[in-house]
């Protein structure tokens, strides 16, 4: 049986960019940590966005530029990059949840677990979360609390308890 690790939207501008906070700082040696000791394949998200993103309906909803394509906060952090093979699947999504993510997931065969760690807890992890279970109701998907950061430490909490009530698996 298959094992996924996702590792989402480790970028730069979520860590200590534009929308950076002390939290996602603090979880990056942890996320690292993570990936190297995965046993199983790892899959990388990054959130990308044009230089219109001021024009978009998340650009008008939150009215900070961040993870522009090509741009240094687009960019994975450098302690996670360097674990990054040729090897690892890298999905560039322009939205909080990646649909090539879950239709990639619900195309493998033997798919045991999906562990998801990461930025944003209350955005983007949540939403890969539940568009994963959605597709795959009966494959265990798991979120390591410890590997992940929220907007602030209440929307964090709140995206846990969340992931709770819907069958994610918190450890």
């Amino acid at each position: 049986m298959k094992k996924v690790l996702v590792v989402v939207d480790m970028q730069k501008d979520f860590i200590d960019g534009a929308l950076g906070t002390k939290e996602a700082v603090a979880i990056v040696d942890n996320v690292a940590a993570a990936v190297k000791s995965f046993d199983g394949e790892v899959i990388f998200t990054r959130d990308t966005h044009g230089d219109n993103y001021l024009e978009t309906q998340e650009g008008r909803n939150l009215p900070v530029p961040h993870c522009i394509q090509g741009t240094d906060g687009w960019q994975l952090d450098r302690k996670l990059e360097v674990l990054r093979t040729d090897s690892m699947r890298l999905f560039d999504k322009p939205t909080f949840g990646s649909v090539a993510l879950a239709e990639y997931l619900k195309a493998e065969a033997d798919l045991e677990s999906v562990t998801l760690i990461g930025l944003c807890t209350d955005i983007c992890v949540i939403s890969n979360a539940l568009l994963i279970k959605a597709n795959l109701p009966e494959v265990e998907v798991r979120v390591i609390e410890q590997c992940c950061a929220g907007v602030t430490p209440q929307s964090h909490a709140n995206a846990i308890e969340a992931m709770k009530m819907c069958q994610i698996q918190i450890v």
